[in-house]
């Protein structure tokens, strides 16, 4: 799971859990009264409502410096979801802060259904700062603040304290069969009085795939022990499954291509809060054979692909953080654990019997052409070694690696996600498209930027699509969907990264601004995809030219001196012209 070599790996094999107590003994974010209070006394008595850009965040503490704005415009492609806030804002309490929707419309009297708007108050939860990044850290040791994340749409009504801000996030999908043209509405926010704030979306005449059909690969990693736990249910139990469906169906619906299986137990060295057991029941037999109990796998990757995430099943890991496979040992009826170096004749001789064995029956579901043995930021000579493996066992294996570019293994890995400091040579990249090969990258908790953390731009989920397009690349990984905290709704911080590193959404479930700007990167791939493919058709040189200029300026680098926002307010007007 994306938290690096360097990282101690002893210290990762602890088991997590008891020393989470760790957190409950920190300060909570310091502030300064005083400076709050002058500030507040600037602010007009009464409700102040605004709406405010999608890419910003808005401290609870202090007014917001934004300029009012009572009305909002948008553009949207026909499939798109388009995004923006609605702040409110006060000095002094007052009646609780509700919202209505109404229906869209326009003159010719078509209609954008008000359940296509998704609405929200924003929860704020306890973030620090990146710092040194990966490595142990101490609460005490690092500043921390509150923050707008998770977007509650479960909760109809707040209170508005005294000298608080609260935004709400305002979500429009345009259904992929709407028609074009210009539709109005309002939202209505309820407090001390009702104010009525007018909506008008351009409706463009082009379409966005489904997300099921995007090109871009996004690859968000699953932690399904994590559900049981928050939900307070059995592991693999009906209550569980019903609890996962909606998570996974979110996932799905966000351009999810790859299924998260665990074929081991703790394939990263419980790095994380919750257990992350095997789907595959390993048995040593009496007589030194050994049995593979599938059931649980098949069950578990037959819900995914029904809640709509088909297209691979990433099996961790042959290579994990630490050389540990636990299975039952019969002749001593107890649990044994292998712990042979990857390579060695007894290693080879441990997973080769599995990997017939399971070769057989992926081959019997019909399941292996899109089962991957995935490797992750492991050293060279043991991938090497295990990808001999494999094509000796059958040619057909195929292999997802994430972590440096090698290019003495590149041609053996199928889907090959590289940590943003590489580049994949242009020539490498045009020959694994033309092989039909994957080439994707990830960020983890080396990068201050761009990332995914609860203190980084919401602007940067955004930045990731176009920087995807600008490297000709397919997709993204990041390790954690939702691997929680304690108390995720409370404090994203863990005792090893920076906070928000471990779970992009909340329990309920319930989605982040991070996640929701990270699905508009993946539109805006999209967008640049048909663009560039409709310019390149019409030989429209011009805007061809003009978007391939725009997509030059994403660059790592430039972000340590201009905001991922900065950037692409001025590019995002040219996918909707």
């Amino acid at each position: 799971m994306k938290h690096l070599f360097f990282t101690c790996l002893a210290f990762l094999s602890l088991n997590v859990k008891a020393q989470d107590a760790s957190l409950a003994l920190q300060k909570k974010p310091l502030i300064n009264q005083q400076i709050l209070n002058e500030e507040w006394a600037k602010v007009p008595n009464g409700l102040n409502v605004s709406f405010a850009s999608s890419d910003m965040r808005f401290a609870r503490e202090l007014p917001p410096k934004v300029a009012t704005t009572n009305s909002w415009e948008a553009k949207a492609w026909k499939g798109e979801k388009v995004h923006t806030q609605v702040l409110v804002w006060a000095n002094k309490s007052g009646k609780d802060i509700s919202y209505e929707l109404t229906d869209l419309k326009d003159k010719q009297g078509n209609l954008l259904k008000k359940d296509n708007i998704n609405i929200g108050f924003l929860k704020y939860v306890i973030t620090d700062e990146f710092r040194d990044g990966c490595g142990h850290r101490k609460p005490a040791d690092f500043d921390s603040s509150y923050v707008a994340d998770a977007i509650d749409t479960k909760t109809k009504s707040v209170s508005l304290n005294k000298n608080s801000t609260q935004p709400i996030w305002l979500s429009i999908k345009v259904p992929a069969n709407a028609k074009a043209g210009n539709y109005t509405g309002t939202v209505k926010i309820k407090g001390d009085k009702d104010y009525s704030l007018p909506i008008s979306i351009q409706v463009l005449d082009k379409t966005l795939p489904a997300p099921n059909k995007w090109q871009y690969d996004l690859d968000l990693w699953q932690h399904p022990a994590s559900i049981a736990r928050v939900h307070n249910v059995p592991l693999w139990s009906k209550e569980h499954y019903a609890a996962m469906k909606e998570y996974y169906t979110m996932l799905a619906n966000a351009g999810q291509k790859t299924i998260t299986a665990s074929i081991v137990n703790e394939p990263w060295g419980h790095q994380t809060y919750d257990d992350y057991p095997s789907l595959v029941k390993w048995t040593k037999k009496k007589d030194g054979s050994w049995k593979y109990d599938y059931s649980l796998f098949d069950q578990y990757i037959s819900f995914v692909m029904e809640c709509g995430i088909t297209e691979r099943i990433n099996c961790y890991s042959m290579v994990p953080w630490k050389i540990a496979f636990t299975y039952y040992d019969e002749a001593s009826q107890k649990e044994a654990v292998f712990t042979d170096a990857i390579g060695t004749p007894a290693y080879n001789a441990f997973w080769k019997p599995m990997l017939t064995d399971f070769t057989q029956h992926l081959k019997k579901k019909g399941w292996f052409n899109k089962t991957y043995i995935a490797m992750d930021e492991r050293p060279m000579a043991a991938m090497q070694s295990v990808i001999k493996l494999l094509k000796e066992t059958d040619k057909g294996w195929k292999i997802a690696l994430a972590g440096d570019y090698h290019p003495e293994i590149e041609q053996d890995i199928d889907v090959y996600c590289i940590a943003s400091r590489w580049e994949f040579p242009a020539a490498t990249l045009a020959k694994r498209k033309q092989k039909g090969q994957l080439s994707t990258w990830y960020t983890c908790c080396t990068e201050p930027y761009p990332n995914g953390f609860t203190f980084s731009s919401p602007a940067e989920g955004v930045w990731i699509g176009w920087y995807t397009a600008s490297k000709n690349m397919e997709g993204y990984l990041r390790w954690a969907y939702n691997s929680w905290t304690k108390d995720p709704m409370a404090d994203s911080r863990f005792i090893t990264w920076p906070a928000g590193d471990t779970y992009m959404v909340y329990p309920g479930p319930l989605s982040s601004m991070r996640f929701e700007k990270l699905i508009e990167g993946g539109q805006d791939f999209e967008k640049i995809k048909y663009l560039r493919a409709l310019y390149t058709k019409n030989k429209q040189t011009k805007q061809l030219a003009e978007l391939n200029k725009a997509l030059e300026i994403f660059e790592i680098k430039s972000l340590a001196k201009t905001t991922a926002d900065e950037m692409l307010k001025t590019v995002k007007p040219l996918l909707n012209q």
